[in-house]
């Protein structure tokens, strides 16, 4: 008869098997801004062996899987083909053109209400599809970006006891204090009878949208939010994709229990080699760009263009999806649909941009002086406070003669002071991988015990 063999040993789990795979769930705002935001922070989270899960919008599934996540859609408003959603924005964008030769305080009446009453809508629209994926994914940290709350979220915390996360890829003020600026009224930090007016104009133009929305919020379980209000710092953790050295002198300090700075959250993109240019190879190289949505505003890109053209400098354009209406470019200006500008700003020697959050905390992280012309949201805020902390040059984005730019551009790049200040600023921020960093802080919260 044969003898049984004897059964082997397990072998021996490694401190990374041992360690229990935790899911996490990153739900960013449908926008390119968050979304690659949130994207650098997952790959750094499944470096940690966390499997990382995205809840999207369904007009963004793509993004991330691209990138090889796994994505669960929630619908944000009526369900449509993702090019219709696409061309939504597109065409919401667009059509308040007219809107951006206006003050951020007159933008109230207009844009940012517009804004608001489509935001509310996304909130209760997700209240349809999110407390069913909650359930098939089962996070066991969620993280929210975006600028209003969605209460299946706070919901499926509070039930399960799980932590859940709040990051603000915005401009800091989206976190408010009495003596900083408000959020998207382009204020200087000490223009405090301007605070007073706009957050009154504010207030008064958003209250029937207000009203709106904390009527959804108690048929729902939820506490009313005071006037102005649409989300709430999380208990647990807050993550700012906000850089220390244009941070505001606020009245009532942010706990660093609850609230963490990552200086930028700059992803890892494809390489970019700057190609040769019909003239002025040897001359400074700038990149311009007003964002995925910004590049409608052609008639705004052709005049810098034109400015450019005339310069001893060399110059990347991004157009978006206006290739086609585009002729006669300058022989040192090159002009593509995209750029992977992460890749491309080490590259460069200075920015023109509208002032996304991206785009500032990006130019700042890689050391580069900027020129940023806003239009909407928090790009008004960024312009102001690249000026007033010396790292670039806010410039209005109709008023400008061409001499004045190309002025404006000559001292951005010759500017021996800002070049300091930037190379300073660049340094402490490279000193600290937003994204790795942000991983650290969730990958912390999945060994809280929450009450």
């Amino acid at each position: 008869m044969a003898k049984t063999p004897k059964p082997k040993k397990p072998a021996k789990k490694s401190k990374a098997a041992k360690k229990a795979k935790k899911v996490i769930a990153l739900f960013p705002e449908a926008a390119f801004g968050p979304a690659l935001n949130s994207v650098g922070i997952g790959q750094a989270l499944k470096k940690l062996g966390h499997k990382v899960v995205f809840l999207s919008d369904p007009g963004f599934l793509d993004v991330y899987r691209g990138y090889g996540f796994e994505a669960h859609a929630v619908n944000l408003s009526e369900p449509m083909p993702a090019e219709e959603m696409a061309k939504f924005w597109v065409d919401f964008i667009n059509g308040h053109i007219p809107n951006f030769r206006k003050s951020p305080y007159d933008q109230i009446d207009n844009y940012v209400k517009g804004c608001w009453e489509m935001i509310v809508e996304t909130s209760k629209w997700a209240e349809k599809d999110l407390p069913g994926v909650l359930a098939k994914v089962k996070p066991d940290v969620v993280c929210v970006d975006n600028v209003i709350l969605f209460p299946a979220i706070k919901r499926y915390a509070r039930d399960n006891r799980k932590p859940w996360v709040r990051v603000i890829s915005c401009s800091e003020n989206e976190i408010e204090d009495p003596d900083i600026p408000p959020h998207l009224s382009g204020c200087g930090e000490k223009d405090k009878k301007g605070f007073a007016k706009y957050r009154k104009h504010f207030n008064a133009t958003i209250k029937p949208i207000h009203d709106a929305f904390n009527a959804f919020l108690k048929s729902v379980g939820e506490k009313k939010y005071p006037l102005g209000q649409f989300f709430e710092a999380s208990p647990h953790m807050n993550i700012l994709l906000y850089p220390t050295a244009a941070k505001f002198k606020r009245r009532h300090k942010l706990s660093p229990k609850q609230f963490q700075y990552l200086e930028g959250c700059v992803r890892k993109d494809a390489p970019y080699k700057v190609p040769q240019f019909p003239a002025n190879n040897d001359k400074p190289l700038l990149y311009v760009s007003y964002g995925s949505l910004g590049s409608g505003d052609t008639e705004l890109l052709k005049r810098v263009i034109k400015v450019i053209g005339k310069m001893p400098v060399r110059a990347l354009v991004n157009v978006g999806d206006y290739l086609d209406q585009y002729t006669d470019i300058p022989p040192n200006v090159l002009i593509d649909k995209w750029y992977p500008q992460p890749s491309v700003i080490p590259k460069v020697d200075g920015v023109i941009h509208h002032g996304g959050n991206n785009s500032f905390t990006e130019c700042l992280y890689f050391g580069k002086p900027a020129i940023i012309m806003p239009y909407v949201w928090d790009g008004h805020d960024n312009a102001t406070r690249v000026e007033e902390t010396g790292h670039g040059f806010k410039v209005d984005r109709y008023t400008w003669t061409d001499d004045e730019l190309a002025a404006k551009i000559m001292a951005m790049l010759t500017d021996k002071k800002m070049k300091a200040k930037l190379q300073k600023t660049s340094k402490a921020m490279r000193a600290e991988h937003g994204p790795t960093k942000a991983a650290k802080i969730i990958d912390g919260l999945t060994r809280r015990k929450i009450a």
